[in-house]
């Protein structure tokens, strides 16, 4: 039907990875009544973006560009809204009352097993309670299992549930089963109980005045929401990348094509490509596209003291650039004007990263998580230094990303990586959370620069869940984060 404002109801479902960059396109076509297909149909304007941005803004409003020369007043907004997977967990009390006795010599010793029931009628053991020695009235320990692992997340699906008498010779004695629905137990919730009669079949159909094998009873039944990460992109969590670069004489000298600074006419060198690999996908997540990017290494102007923390344009003031064009062009106007020179040390560029971090923390005001991209051509020379400082940070919201550019041998920063082994600080305490992800560029050498991103990248959404979930801060629900956009900012 005819309008000039459509609203469409088809929803596009799309798997998203925040480590790539999704490109998307959208057409929209006239297609009229006697139409012969899309052959016929007048395109009236396109628009590209990426996932990225869609999720970040949750609702994205772009211009459409029109096929034709009547100008681009037109709009096109789309609304992005996760579709809730079975991360949750749900925690389960369970005791009984009267069951039968099935020993001679003392009382039964009760456990109980629940089963899901699969689509193919096949069961598949979610629990198995711990054993409660001689007594008829147990009560078992509380436990907690996923909900994706106990009803495939469908809280219509059937459940079995055995008790059990337990023997040490393995031969278990069969007390008796019902049958139960999550959605029948999300009943034991404040203080209310669900329960069961506890039947043997075999019983049922011998006995004449039998009842049932006792009761079981589900004391409580609590829901344990586990936010995503996108729960916490799409209520306004911001992504604050920073970039810190190697210039140590190490390097080569720039005006050298053997140099791993050398400016390539035509082609860019590995600590571009790494930085513009990673900061393409991060830049979808900072609203005001501004990333402060620092050296290391380096004499610098005017009194050429070694600095290992300064600011890539030469602001201390304000180190941020406009894009990540903004840090590619930094970079390229700096290597004139400084000496390359030494050590290697990041401590000071990580300690001064998490000190703004830190600042976020205390402030509260919006919710910003902080990564730092870290290229270097070498062996860190300030190792103690460094575990202290990515020790420190792994209590604020911040990771570390190190790229390894050039053919050294970096087996040494492979221990920063907490993938073998928790790292520790000198003093031996250990990381609260994993936060280094250590890769050598030139295991992508000959890979798309996507590759590199995936991998150096993949981690960083579960690092910012741990970071939050450990401080018990949820994510703001959409509307709040609208409210906070509008009034707050």
């Amino acid at each position: 039907w005819i309008s000039i404002n459509p609203t469409f109801s088809k929803v596009f479902t799309l798997d998203y990875y925040f480590e790539e960059v999704q490109r998307l396109r959208y057409e929209l076509y006239d297609i009229s009544s006697s139409h012969n297909g899309m052959r016929e149909a007048d395109c009236l304007g396109a628009m590209e973006c990426t996932l990225g941005q869609i999720v970040s803004q949750r609702k994205l409003s772009k211009a459409l560009l029109k096929q034709s020369s009547t100008g681009g007043k037109s709009t096109i907004t789309i609304t992005a809204e996760e579709l809730t997977g079975n991360d949750d967990y749900v925690e389960l009390s369970f005791s009984a009352r009267k069951l039968d006795d099935k020993d001679f010599f003392s009382k039964s010793d009760p456990f109980l097993e629940i089963y899901r029931v699969n689509d193919d009628a096949t069961q598949q053991l979610v629990y198995r309670t711990e054993t409660v020695m001689n007594n008829l009235n147990p009560v078992w320990k509380t436990f907690k299992t996923s909900l994706n692992c106990l009803c495939s997340g469908d809280h219509e699906r059937m459940l079995k549930c055995t008790v059990w008498d337990w023997d040490s010779n393995g031969k278990h004695d069969y007390i008796g089963e019902f049958e139960a629905t999550f959605k029948e137990m999300r009943g034991a919730t404040d203080g209310k109980q669900v329960q069961w009669e506890c039947i043997n079949p075999k019983y049922k159909v011998k006995k004449k005045n039998y009842r049932n094998s006792g009761i079981v009873i589900l004391n409580q039944c609590k829901v344990i929401k586990m936010h995503s990460f996108l729960d916490y992109i799409m209520g306004g969590c911001q992504i604050q990348f920073t970039v810190a670069i190697d210039f140590t004489a190490s390097n080569g000298d720039p005006r050298n094509s053997c140099s791993l600074h050398y400016i390539h006419p035509y082609q860019p060198n590995e600590y571009l490509k790494a930085l513009v690999a990673v900061g393409e996908i991060c830049q979808d997540y900072d609203s005001d596209k501004m990333f402060p990017a620092f050296g290391f290494g380096a004499r610098i102007p005017p009194d050429f003291k070694v600095s290992h923390d300064f600011a890539v344009n030469f602001n201390e003031d304000n180190p941020e650039c406009a894009g990540i064009q903004g840090v590619v062009e930094a970079y390229q106007n700096c290597l004139p004007k400084i000496q390359l020179y030494g050590p290697t040390n990041i401590a000071p560029i990580i300690q001064k990263v998490a000190n703004s971090a830190s600042e976020e923390v205390h402030t509260r005001e919006a919710m910003q998580y902080f990564i730092l991209l870290i290229l270097t051509d070498g062996v860190i020379t300030d190792m103690a230094d460094t575990r202290e400082a990515i020790v420190q940070a792994s209590h604020l919201p911040m990771s570390i990303i190190i790229v390894g550019v050039g053919n050294a041998d970096f087996t040494d920063m492979q221990t920063l990586d907490g993938d073998d082994g928790i790292l520790r600080s000198p003093k031996g305490e250990p990381v609260l959370r994993d936060i280094v992800q250590f890769v050598p560029f030139r295991n992508f050498k000959h890979a798309s620069p996507a590759a590199l991103a995936k991998s150096v990248l993949a981690e960083v959404p579960n690092q910012v869940v741990d970071y939050y979930n450990s401080k018990g801060i949820k994510p703001k629900c959409p509307s709040e984060y609208e409210a906070s956009r509008t009034f707050g900012h």
